[in-house]
């Protein structure tokens, strides 16, 4: 039977996933505040309110949080950034007891705010759940530690592996159950990627739609000569949904000239491999603009291309129950891979039924 402090602390976890894709590149924090064994604050990070979790959870308490116990997803920040320190906060209120699930790696934080609650004389544990803390904090954590998002690639495909017939036709191939999980997944991303093939073939809008939500994800496309038209649905809406162009040098300057005017920001980035855009350099480019989860929805070309880099993190397959057979047109592009040995490997988290087509996670096993 679970006990008390982890009930609480999956509660704290539950409100901090309601966060993800919106406070970027805050981490989603969920915190639960517990007297006498009432909850009697919660909070979920709110970047547009400029409040933390716990700022949150403590104005909900009030004077309950004296003396009360503080359940939060990740250690309480100790420095003056764009809101005041969470940990001052706990202290002038007074609670009695707080649990993290785990440190914050955040160089200004890094233990210094669980060492000025202890100082106060506030008791402080950490730990709880730090597993399922780590998975839910996973885009912050890879950005703090090594400078690069969060990439889950999205493969919707026949169970043959194959996203289009022949003569291109691929709408669609999954139902529209499997598109509806698609639109949540977006909402649960700083950003939703795309390669410039299939900007220029799809004409896609990249949008949350039809879940009621006001979310508006980042739509990146990645064309390494920018030769994306500028009459499309992406540059129709840059101006009310943020648009990010990834180029390379050699775009032609009229190219670019044309996008800004949309309302697109540009981002250059360098030539990797085969002539394609850098993905680690051009990753790193939008981490330094502050998105920790990247949604990749293809095509084919820059799967591969993140795939073959290792790069990517989630893999989250839709296989449909249909056949199109060898001359249609596979989901990944070239790798170039002799040996089984040197395949990308990921391990099976899950298996779920989505309407008529089967959604299958993957986690890159490092």
């Amino acid at each position: 039977m679970i006990d008390q402090d982890s009930r609480y602390m999956a509660l704290a976890l539950a409100l901090g996933w309601r966060g993800l894709g919106r406070v970027a590149p805050w981490p989603s924090v969920g915190c639960v505040i517990v007297r006498s064994g009432r909850i009697v604050g919660r909070g979920t990070s709110n970047k547009a309110a400029l409040q933390h979790a716990e700022i949150q959870a403590l104005e909900q308490a009030g004077d309950a949080a004296k003396g009360a116990t503080v359940y939060v997803t990740l250690e309480p920040c100790s420095h003056q950034g764009t809101t005041p320190p969470c940990a001052d906060a706990l202290i002038k209120a007074g609670v009695g007891r707080v649990i993290s699930a785990m440190e914050d790696p955040n160089p200004q934080v890094a233990g210094q705010g669980i060492k000025r609650l202890q100082d106060a004389g506030i008791a402080v544990e950490t730990g709880l759940m730090a597993a399922e803390a780590s998975e839910h904090h996973a885009g912050f954590l890879k950005v703090q530690n090594v400078g690069l998002p969060l990439v889950t690639l999205k493969l919707a495909s026949s169970f043959d592996g194959r996203i289009a017939t022949a003569s291109g036709e691929s709408r669609w191939i999954t139902g529209p159950v499997a598109r509806r999980r698609v639109h949540a997944m977006r909402a649960m991303h700083d950003a939703v990627l795309v390669g410039g093939g299939t900007a220029r073939k799809d004409n896609p809008s990249l949008t949350v739609r039809g879940l009621g939500v006001g979310h508006r994800p980042v739509r990146v496309v990645w064309s390494r000569r920018l030769d994306v038209p500028v009459d499309g649905a992406l540059a129709a809406s840059a101006r009310d949904n943020p648009v990010w162009i990834c180029h390379g040098k050699d775009a032609e300057k009229s190219d670019i000239a044309a996008w800004r005017t949309t309302g697109a920001e540009l981002i250059e980035s360098g030539v990797g491999k085969g002539g394609q855009l850098d993905p680690m350099e051009t990753l790193k480019a939008m981490a330094s603009k502050g998105v920790t989860r990247v949604f990749c929805e293809g095509g084919g070309t820059l799967a591969a291309s993140l795939l073959a880099a290792d790069l990517v993190d989630r893999v989250a397959g839709f296989t449909a129950g249909v056949a199109i057979g060898a001359e249609g047109q596979p989901n990944l592009g070239a790798m170039g891979i002799d040996a089984l040995s040197d395949a990308p490997r990921f391990a099976l988290k899950s298996v779920e039924k989505i309407g008529n087509d089967v959604l299958h996670i993957w986690h890159r096993t490092d």
